[in-house]
């Protein structure tokens, strides 16, 4: 059944830009039941010469930001807040996306973060503490929001995201690849989830590097590792333990630099903890044996959750830029 929206003013826009994809949210509050909107189009982020091209990112956002405007009937967005994966690295003029933005959509202010604090936001509804952001890739943030800004990991497939589904899919790879060769520590049945995808390994060896993100296709091969794991294969379990060992230690770096306060409180966020207790279990089972005194907390929410805080906070104009985590540029 339709319903009418007379009279809705206007609107908040979260956005997500992960390895996943664009996700947006955007949320009338005073259409009828403070209705939100959400779409996601799974499009890999648009990149020239190693960096976001942010022309062809402001379209794949607008293109999604538009129609779901219309379904709410708002007329205006009064703030938009979009955070990103890569943030400074891979970004290194936010002001280029609020330009490209506002040049095909009426909008107050808008706030380019990094997807690490729109999780952490989320994940925390925006007090203190430490979360860890863990997809293809993985950072953890300790932030009070004000003073204290300590980042972990997040250097990428070659260097870091320990943990990650990079990190998983290259393990679990690695151990298909010894049951292969007759070498120990390798994993048949995860042998056999290789060759269902990548038929043989002289066909994964050359897709890995030919890839344009190899992270990403490492990714890919995580829900099989979960899928072996939870058929009983040791190794697969024992990958997935070690990277929520290894999530946890990037917590607890990270709430470490959160000083002074309360307990420490930790939380998680991201697509890779949708695993659910074949991560969470050892995430907790670690910090409880090195970190007895920090709160363990479920997500209050996720990225998008985020990036809408982030974005009401704007359009009452008490957000303040924290360079590089948080950039605000007002209307």
């Amino acid at each position: 059944m339709s319903r009418e929206r007379p009279g809705v003013p206007g609107a908040l826009v979260g956005v997500d830009v992960g390895g996943g994809g664009v996700r947006v949210r955007v949320q009338a509050d005073q259409a009828p039941l403070g209705e939100r909107l959400e779409e996601r189009r799974e499009v890999s982020i648009p990149r020239s010469r190693g960096q976001v091209d942010v022309p062809q990112l402001c379209a794949q956002v607008l293109a999604q930001v538009h129609p779901l405007l219309a379904r709410l009937g708002a007329r205006r967005v009064e703030a938009l807040a979009l955070g990103i994966t890569g943030l400074p690295g891979l970004v290194p003029e936010p002001v280029q996306i609020a330009r490209g933005l506002r040049a095909e959509l009426q909008v107050g202010a808008v706030v380019i973060a990094g997807d690490a604090l729109t999780t952490h936001v989320g994940a925390l509804a925006g007090q203190p503490g430490a979360v860890v952001a863990a997809g293809t890739g993985v950072i953890a943030l300790g932030t009070n929001h004000q003073d204290v800004w300590h980042q972990v990991d997040g250097w990428g497939l070659f260097v870091g995201d320990e943990g990650g589904g990079a990190w998983i899919g290259r393990h679990g790879l690695q151990a298909a690849l010894r049951s292969v060769d007759g070498r120990p520590g390798g994993s048949a049945l995860l042998a056999d989830r290789m060759r269902d995808r990548f038929e043989d390994p002289l066909t994964l060896v050359a897709a890995v590097h030919g890839a344009e993100a190899p992270a990403a296709l490492l990714a890919s091969f995580a829900p099989a590792v979960a899928q072996a794991a939870r058929e009983g294969d040791g190794i697969a379990r024992s990958v997935w333990t070690e990277a929520a060992h290894r999530l946890a230690e990037a917590g607890a770096a990270a709430a470490d630099a959160v000083a002074g306060g309360p307990p420490a409180r930790i939380s998680w966020g991201g697509g890779l903890f949708d695993a659910g207790d074949l991560l969470t279990g050892p995430f907790r089972d670690w910090l409880r044996k090195h970190r007895p005194t920090a709160q363990a907390l479920p997500p209050q929410g996720g990225s998008l959750d985020g990036a809408l805080l982030l974005a009401a906070g704007a359009a009452a104009g008490d957000l303040p830029s924290r360079e590089p985590y948080l950039q605000v540029f007002p209307a």
